[in-house]
């Protein structure tokens, strides 16, 4: 008898052990809470859990997990804004902007954004939930999202820039619709890839979804397919429109020359914004045909805005790669700087050398972020799962095909009176940098006809620059009165 009892128990405990690691496609869980914003107690219900991906045979065949702040004492939903959240990578989870910029906790860091032990999170009394509900999205492969039919769905359905922009379309319509959230004024955001992501949205939702946005904001934007193609810039305007932040990052750590660094950053980036395009531009465009009378001009202007030498300049014939930037600008102090937030430093094997071994800054966000948000959801959201969340999840090899991305903004906001987009940058990001993001700006719409619809804010941070209290404070400023700019009212959507 004692030996089929423990027959029985053991059978048990290789049943239980052998469960597969799985996610439900459909499940929620909700909890109240309170947070104190702008001195105002706002009470709020979190729901997180996942919702499907149906193929077209309406089969499940991913789960995407979300997580939605609504707010409670909210009388007429109609008239308040739904905001959904989306990051990068691509491959990229929710959690950068959901714990440490829009939402209603953030994780503990000090004012620069640095980490800090015990791990943790509080309160954030900036989140824009005063204004706006919102809604942080992981796409598959991503925090707790994942493919649940591995065997019969293929891993291109997901993983492409205008496939990711398709089947999120779709889950957005599903998720208003079971959020009754049709007749609210609706705002897209988008971080790093996120930005990608967005502008496709914004049209794939008018056309396929009939679905029409107020808003759309661009935090750290790629370099949109304004035209056609990837939408990467190489060459003389790639050259150019990289040396403001060469001179944002080099103020920084106060390596100009003492009449450039006793001014203030503003005044120095429009000098060197007005001679990278007017001066710069032009002489790099000659290519091999330029004289040395000019090449070794705009290589003395150029030492004269980065910070590193005439020599090394004229070695990449005026045009320096960021990567050797992050390595050069610090190696006589024995330090690197960082690609997304050059602010932060690095220590590598060898001072010599042509990159970082390392991005500085990546590695202290991770430090803080991912004890936060996997403590965050089980014991403040009580959300149980053996998933693990992915902070960078597998999504590669990437289709990049047919990125038309910034046009398909373009043409959103020709279709749609009540659309504006606002681009949110910081001085010190190296990857997606701030002119560029002005150039975007300006190229999206040739005719100049929407300019009014069109802004740019910048920061004295990096690619996330909510990181920095100061920061945090002023880029949600900017979401709120983005936000009340782009309701309406009763005003017509018409020319």
């Amino acid at each position: 008898m004692r030996s089929i009892l423990t027959i029985i128990i053991l059978s048990l405990a290789i049943s239980v052990s052998a469960q597969d690691r799985m996610i439900s496609a459909n499940e929620t869980t909700s909890t109240k809470h309170q947070v104190t914003i702008k001195g105002n107690a706002v009470s709020y219900t979190a729901t997180t859990g996942t919702q499907p991906v149906w193929n077209t045979e309406g089969k499940a065949i991913a789960a995407v997990h979300f997580t939605y702040y609504e707010r409670s004492d909210i009388k007429n939903r109609a008239a308040r804004p739904l905001v959904i959240s989306f990051n990068g990578g691509p491959g990229s989870a929710s959690v950068w902007m959901h714990l440490a910029y829009t939402g209603p906790k953030i994780l503990k860091v000090d004012d620069e954004g640095f980490p800090i032990q015990p791990y943790g999170v509080k309160d954030n009394p900036n989140s824009i939930l005063d204004v706006a509900d919102i809604v942080f999205v992981n796409p598959v492969n991503t925090g707790y999202s994942r493919i649940i039919d591995t065997e019969n769905t293929s891993r291109e359905f997901f993983f492409g820039v205008n496939e990711d922009i398709s089947y999120l379309a779709e889950w957005i319509n599903t998720f208003v619709t079971r959020m009754n959230r049709w007749e609210s004024p609706k705002y897209l955001i988008g971080e790093s890839y996120g930005t990608t992501r967005v502008s496709g949205l914004a049209l794939e939702l008018q056309n396929r979804q009939w679905m029409y946005l107020n808003g759309v904001i661009l935090v750290s934007p790629t370099e949109l397919g304004i035209h056609s193609g990837t939408g990467r810039r190489d060459g003389p305007l790639g050259a150019a429109l990289r040396v403001p932040y060469f001179a944002a990052a080099a103020w920084y750590h106060e390596k100009l020359p003492s009449d450039l660094q006793s001014k203030d950053l503003l005044e120095v980036l429009e000098e060197v914004e007005n001679y990278s395009v007017q001066k710069l531009m032009p002489t790099l465009v000659k290519g091999g045909f330029v004289s040395d009378e000019e090449k070794n001009e705009a290589a003395k202007m150029m030492a004269r805005y980065s910070g590193i030498s005439e020599k090394v300049i004229l070695q990449y014939n005026l045009d320096v790669p960021t990567s050797f930037f992050w390595k050069e600008l610090l190696r006589d102090e024995g330090f690197t700087v960082g690609r997304l937030d050059s602010r932060y430093k690095g220590i590598d094997r060898t001072d010599g050398g042509e990159r970082p071994d390392f991005n500085s800054e990546l590695t202290s966000w991770l430090h803080a972020f991912t004890p936060a948000i996997n403590y965050y959801y089980k014991n403040v959201l009580k959300y149980e799962t053996d998933i693990k969340y992915n902070m960078f999840g597998p999504v590669h090899p990437w289709n990049r095909d047919g990125n038309n991305t910034g046009e398909n903004l373009r043409q959103a906001m020709a279709q749609n009176p009540y659309l504006h987009a606002m681009i949110q940058s910081g001085y010190y990001d190296g990857a997606t940098k701030y002119f560029d993001a002005k150039y975007t700006m300006w190229q999206i719409d040739p005719s100049g006809k929407m300019q009014d619809r069109l802004s740019f804010k910048g920061y004295r941070s990096g690619h996330m620059m909510y990181l920095r209290n100061e920061d945090l404070i002023s880029s949600n400023d900017h979401l709120r009165e983005f936000i009340k700019k782009t309701l309406p009212g009763n005003k017509p959507a018409k020319y």
